[in-house]
């Protein structure tokens, strides 16, 4: 298990060092529902209509938010829009068609089965984000997601409960290890592994791929693997008679009920000298302190720096006291693609040529930034806003925008700013990750 007390304080210099940026946004200027966010910013990308086209006067759209300018005397879900207002009706400086950057594991459906349930957000439902998909998982006590392995590399948070995993390197060297609520795991692409839920109330846990198009139905699984070998090959390679195979399961278990496992110790003791103890395939977040935090907030960031394994997943955890501010920021390499934990709280992404969208987002939802956009997270309630930045990169880096302007020297700065070089300095000098109301 890597020392997070020593790497605690490199990641907070690479926060504080972080190189210039990239990403993305969808707006429109007339209200919708939520539901037709995802249609609206996927017509978006196909409209012929430029930029300039879309182009509004500061005055021109601080006029259309005057008087009954904005007011709907047809159909409303009142519902969506009582969870969307900054969605709905955006401050005046959006402008333009951005990408799509919202959608919610709450409005896809779910795979039910004895013992659990999965769904997903792919690029079929988030057409933007091409480098990562999630998929949202739950096992009752003792029940298993069936032997498996996929196409994709696998990085996994505990979001309640408690599990028990396992994987199997090629060395034939077993790792197992029981995981609970915030801890960590990364599973490399066709490295053979399970998960199974444990006492109590099971467990429910994100999965995050290393692929847009991942889909959680397209795994590789033990029981098919056994159930489309002819059986007579069955009986050479594992010696099976023929009538041990037809015992065998003739389709995928999937997810399934099972006995509760025993003691974790017990495991390690059958595998022997076959148990995997130099690679840690898990991360106990639970227990590391925060990379960054002050009175706005904390961060917690995990990549390769910090945990090995994870060589294509880099992570922010980051936790905004009510009012705080994630700060006016931007990333250098690649997309992020979030999971909305607790809370809620708004995001504007402003994209090249001032494409700018605003949208609300809550519990169980998910967000993308295109690479290199500005974007800001807002906590807009009366809790904690908990939600998590994800990046398919070895390293967390990011760009403050505070921290820029403080580094220009003040001809520069007034000259593209056109504010007294006092009023620029009042700006903080610093990066800060999380800003107090």
């Amino acid at each position: 298990m890597p020392d997070n007390d020593k790497k605690s304080e490199t990641q907070a210099n690479d926060l504080r060092d972080a190189d210039p940026v990239p990403e993305i946004n969808d707006g429109t200027g007339h209200p919708v529902s939520r539901r037709s966010f995802v249609g609206v910013a996927a017509m978006a990308g196909a409209s012929l209509m430029s930029s300039s086209a879309l182009a509004q006067s500061r005055q021109q759209a601080e006029s259309g938010r005057q008087g009954d300018n904005a007011s709907d005397p047809g159909p409303e879900n009142t519902t969506l829009l009582n969870l969307n207002p900054n969605s709905n009706k955006p401050p005046f400086t959006d402008t333009g068609n951005p990408a799509p950057m919202w959608y919610s594991f709450d409005i896809t459906p779910k795979r039910l089965e004895a013992g659990g349930w999965t769904h997903q957000v792919t690029d079929q439902a988030l057409p933007s984000s091409k480098d990562l998909a999630g998929v949202n998982m739950r096992l009752t006590a003792g029940s298993f997601r069936e032997l498996h392995w996929h196409l994709a590399d696998e990085w996994a948070i505990m979001l309640a409960g408690k599990a028990r995993v396992s994987l199997m390197q090629p060395n034939g060297k077993m790792f197992i290890d029981d995981v609970e609520t915030n801890d960590l795991w990364y599973f490399p692409a066709g490295f053979p592994h399970s998960i199974q839920g444990l006492e109590g109330d099971g467990c429910e846990f994100l999965l995050v791929f290393d692929q847009g198009n991942f889909s959680e139905d397209d795994t590789f699984l033990i029981s098919e693997f056994l159930a489309h070998v002819p059986p007579e090959i069955v009986q050479k390679n594992m010696g099976w008679t023929r009538q041990e195979w037809d015992q065998l399961p003739a389709t995928q278990l999937y997810i399934f009920e099972a006995e509760l496992p025993g003691p974790l110790e017990d495991d390690k003791r059958f595998l022997g000298s076959n148990l995997e103890t130099t690679n840690q395939y898990t991360f106990k977040m639970s227990k590391m302190p925060p990379t960054t935090t002050n009175t706005g907030g904390m961060v917690r960031v995990v990549d390769s720096g910090n945990f090995s394994v994870s060589a294509n997943v880099a992570a922010a955890q980051v936790i905004l006291k009510p009012g705080g501010l994630r700060e006016l920021h931007w990333h250098p390499n690649v997309s992020e693609w979030q999971y909305w934990i607790k809370g809620k709280g708004r995001m504007t992404i402003v994209n090249a040529e001032g494409k700018a969208r605003t949208m609300d987002f809550n519990a169980d939802d998910v967000g993308f930034v295109p690479s290199m956009a500005g974007h800001y997270i807002e906590n807009t309630g009366d809790e904690d806003l908990i939600f998590l930045e994800m990046f398919k990169a070895p390293r967390y880096l990011a760009v403050s925008l505070n921290e820029w302007i403080a580094r220009m020297p003040d001809k520069m700065a007034q000259a593209h700013l056109k504010l007294p070089v006092s009023v620029i300095r009042r700006a903080p000098q610093q990066k800060n990750n999380c800003l107090p109301r």
